[in-house]
């Protein structure tokens, strides 16, 4: 059986507490506040549709990651296929059983069609490159709209959908510049797969001029909802940082796009979305 250590690298844990925090926020920024059983169950179904995502992901990549990652649980055989199946089943039952005691049918629906876009993106839609990227981050983005519906309709909560798209617009944005940041240092091994991605298609400085057009094109809407006065002053500093973080790993891409430098800003962006779904919530509430 596999060391629990390897399972536990394998679900990406970072990124599934992320997702599962985007949910209370898209609750936070819909109903101002956080109710216990909804918030627990709605991290619960982020962190777990996000893990089977992830497992099934290394599933189906594993010629890739035996050029590009060959110390990943699964290439390494530390982890076998037959168990990364068992657990992507297993986390996926999780997440759809919280989904279903939450708030039927829609949290339900938008569980299984965000686990429908994570399965089909794993199992073909990868290889389309762009469009790819842009199912993934649809993907990603869709935890705050869960979040949103997570509880029956309040008076005056459809006020904050507006600010709720908004939101996500610069979360699938950022997102998609991550993943097209991601292509430049998974070259090598996405040519095993023919996954047809920027840096595979017109070359690494294509993807990096890509990225950076989606990051600062995220930074350039995070004025609007100050300027419509959807959110509270204590958004703009928690922002501010968060754009010159975009504006900075922009820059220091374009400046370096090896697969190296790539890697370090796929990671740093990650810090700068957490900072912006702070961000999110300290203006919202």
């Amino acid at each position: 059986m596999a060391d629990l250590s390897c399972l536990v690298r394998l679900i990406r844990p970072i990124n599934c507490a992320m997702v599962g925090f985007a949910v209370l926020v898209g609750e936070a920024i819909v109903f101002k506040t956080l109710f216990p059983l909804p918030s627990i169950l709605g991290f619960v179904t982020g962190f777990t549709i996000t893990g089977s995502s992830m497992v099934s992901n290394d599933y189906w990549d594993l010629a890739v990651d035996r050029v590009n990652n060959p110390d990943r649980p699964i290439p390494s055989g530390r982890v076998k296929p037959r168990e990364a199946i068992a657990l992507t089943v297993i986390l996926s039952a999780i997440g759809l059983g919280a989904a279903s005691v939450t708030y039927l049918p829609t949290t339900l629906i938008l569980a299984s069609g965000g686990l429908g876009m994570f399965l089909l993106y794993n199992y073909r839609a990868k290889q389309l490159g762009l469009l790819g990227n842009i199912l993934v981050s649809a993907s990603i983005a869709l935890p705050l709209v869960y979040g949103g519906m997570i509880q029956p309709p309040t008076q005056g909560s459809a006020n904050s959908l507006a600010l709720l798209v908004l939101f996500d617009v610069m979360i699938f944005l950022s997102n998609t510049g991550r993943e097209v940041t991601k292509g430049i240092c998974d070259v090598e091994g996405d040519r095993v797969r023919a996954v047809s991605t920027v840096a595979l298609k017109r070359g690494e400085r294509a993807a990096a001029l890509t990225s950076a057009a989606l990051y600062l094109s995220a930074v350039a809407m995070t004025p609007l909802p100050w300027l419509l006065g959807l959110v509270g002053w204590l958004y703009l500093p928690l922002v501010a940082v968060t754009d010159i973080g975009f504006i900075a790993s922009s820059f220091i891409l374009l400046r370096d796009y090896s697969s190296e430098n790539a890697l370090k800003v796929k990671r740093i962006v990650l810090i700068w979305m957490l900072l912006g779904l702070l961000s999110f919530v300290a203006g919202a509430l």
